[in-house]
């Protein structure tokens, strides 16, 4: 994977039904996506408070890795 792309993927879970989560390296935000059969969507990934999850520099350089 090249090291200056937008998006990355830092978890996946399943094969037919797919949960993952993404990562904005620019803003750190993180987004929910699920796919199952021919329909999937994406959604802002929110803490108990419902505040966005951001990842910090840190994390998102080691997510590049």
């Amino acid at each position: 994977m090249a090291k200056d792309e937008r998006f990355v993927k830092v978890y996946s879970q399943g094969k037919l039904t797919v949960s993952q989560i993404w990562v904005d390296t620019v803003t750190g935000v993180n987004y929910f996506y699920h796919e199952d059969g021919y329909s999937g969507g994406m959604s802002v990934l929110v803490d108990k408070d419902g505040k966005p999850v951001v990842s910090t520099p840190a994390e998102i350089e080691a997510f590049k890795k």
